[in-house]
């Protein structure tokens, strides 16, 4: 059956934060842009929207972003250290190993404050992020900690719908409910996209393709394929869209692909929460990042990895994959009734969080159906084993800690006080960190390295950046400096 064809400059295949944002850079150039989404208007946006809208920038301190943020009332009793690019790159180095691809690394640290700049310049609104990446101290002083300061207005909804709004200034075409199919290929140059969706197929005609269009995190089956047995049991966090199919379509025009194909984005997700997609009303609340300040227990009511070994930042986007490695992929943050009042309010005050409360680790070990004599035994021998001397201090890496064969780093407090709270956690996957391979500018590459012409990537289908573990706030920045590069030559 004929179709209906559409010529243009750039198609962008994608509508998240780095599919928008390379199509606002070609848009800025001059070049006519069509951007296809895979969801309706009402189910678009990628993991984009799920997102707390957290974005890793270097910057110098409190004063050089009160030029980028909203006004607050809090930002005079804001502490708010400098995070310098050097620092920036080491993150990136210690949490995966020294595997993150040297260049692509490079242009993120450089550019990603550039990046938020601009897009602030064209409308996006962004704040500092109070609630998840401060302690309030006791003479007032709201101190930022982990090199993560700055995110959207109203998170990744406020993110997405910016990025909307600009779009429609600047005359950007999106076509939504429009799944790209195949890439169209003349040759060794890519002229096109062919899509479904609507009453008939669609070819869209353009000089350039970008490819924005995220992972395979949404495909069970390719989950177990490449992350292994069991990851079918994850439970997706964000846009259930994400199918890897425009990988798998780059992939027949001959694109190399780059990257830990058999890791993964994964978090601790509320053990009620859907195993096929995120909730598009509570987004990231269902995620339980405040675990550094209790201790995790599995089924078996066994402790199984150091929950302070660093700052939230660095650990939250592994330990998904630790609790599914549990018995039954399940397991229990635990505090009592001291640390309970510095949790998230925005995650664990949520409306049906999965949580137990007793007055005793005994009954509590009953509720969560965990044997009572071994958790207490973790617990008794947990709270022995803290350096009490050492004073405790969420917003630093204060050395407080618990001694044990399997140790607690940081912030180490005793449960001994009631009420007791176990909430239940399974794993959540945000995204897969294997993709394709690209240059510093999004040009997609063959086996030999060559550039296919016409071809670009940015976002969670580029390669290379992420091996096991990934900086918080690295994903949006990165979407935002490699999509900006795209679009800026596409």
């Amino acid at each position: 059956m004929a179709g209906t064809r559409i010529d243009t400059d750039v198609v962008v295949v994608g509508g998240g934060n780095a599919g928008f944002t390379a199509a606002h850079a070609a848009t800025e150039r001059g070049r006519r842009v069509v951007v296809l989404e895979k969801g309706p208007a009402d189910a678009a946006g990628g993991n984009s929207y799920f997102t707390a809208g957290a974005t890793r920038i270097a910057h110098d301190g409190l004063d050089d972003l009160l030029s980028i943020v909203e006004p607050d009332d809090r930002h005079a009793r804001a502490v708010v250290p400098p995070y310098t690019s050097d620092e920036y790159a080491a993150d990136l180095a210690r949490v995966t190993g020294g595997r993150n691809d040297p260049s692509l690394t490079a242009v993120l640290v450089a550019e990603a404050d550039a990046a938020v700049r601009w897009l602030r310049g064209l409308g996006m609104r962004y704040r500092l992020l109070y609630e998840r990446q401060a302690y309030e101290r006791p003479d007032g002083r709201l101190v930022f900690f982990g090199g993560l300061h700055v995110g959207n207005v109203d998170g990744g909804v406020g993110l997405m719908a910016d990025h909307t709004r600009i779009a429609e200034r600047l005359g950007v075409e999106v076509r939504y409910g429009t799944p790209a199919t195949e890439l169209v290929a003349d040759g060794r140059r890519v002229v096109g996209v062919r899509a479904g969706g609507g009453d008939e197929p669609l070819e869209v005609m353009a000089a350039s393709v970008v490819l924005a269009a995220g992972g395979f995190e949404a495909d069970a089956e390719l989950r177990r394929r490449h992350l292994g047995p069991g990851w079918e049991r994850a439970r997706v966090r964000g846009t259930p869209l994400n199918t890897g199919d425009m990988i798998t379509a780059a992939i027949r025009v001959g694109a190399a692909t780059t990257g830990d194909w058999a890791g993964a984005h994964s978090v601790q997700w509320d053990a009620r929460g859907g195993a096929d997609a995120g909730d598009r009303q509570l987004t990231n609340r269902l995620t339980r990042q405040s675990y550094p300040l209790g201790i995790l227990v599995n089924a078996e009511g066994e402790r199984f990895v150091d929950e302070g070994a660093d700052f939230r930042n660095y650990t939250y986007a592994r330990f998904g994959r630790a609790v599914l490695e549990q018995p039954g992929g399940i397991a229990f943050q635990l505090f009592d009734a001291t640390t309970r009042p510095l949790l998230r309010t925005e995650e664990y005050d949520m409306p049906g969080a999965s949580v137990e409360v007793a007055d005793t680790i005994a009954d509590l070990a009953r509720r969560i159906g965990v044997d009572a004599e071994r958790l207490a035994a973790t617990v008794a021998a947990f709270n022995a084993s803290i350096d009490v001397a050492v004073p405790f201090d969420p917003a630093v890496k204060d050395g407080r800690r618990a001694a044990l064969a399997l140790p607690k780093s940081n912030w180490a407090v005793a449960l001994e006080t009631p009420p007791f709270y176990a909430f239940a956690v399974t794993c959540g996957i945000t995204f897969t960190f294997g993709g394709l391979r690209g240059d510093v500018d999004g040009r997609v590459l063959d086996s030999a390295g060559a550039p296919i012409e016409g071809l670009f990537v940015c976002g969670e289908m580029l390669g290379g950046l992420f091996w096991g573990n990934y900086p918080g706030g690295t994903g949006l920045a990165a979407g935002m400096v490699f999509g900006r590069r795209a679009g800026a030559i596409a």
